[in-house]
């Protein structure tokens, strides 16, 4: 339950931390590609649910 918790907390860190510092995000500017980093992370969510 923890890990899912870190997740989102550490990607909202992330974001936050980039827009204070000016640095450009680094993820997908094109809604494609950040349903693409979406897919990918709920494949990976997903696979270790079910392996784990």
């Amino acid at each position: 339950m923890m890990e899912l918790l870190v997740g989102p907390v550490l990607a909202l860190a992330i974001g936050a931390g980039c827009r204070l510092l000016d640095i450009p995000l680094p993820a997908p500017p094109k809604l494609q590609g950040a349903l693409l980093v979406l897919a990918m992370t709920v494949g990976y969510l997903l696979g270790d649910h079910l392996l784990g």
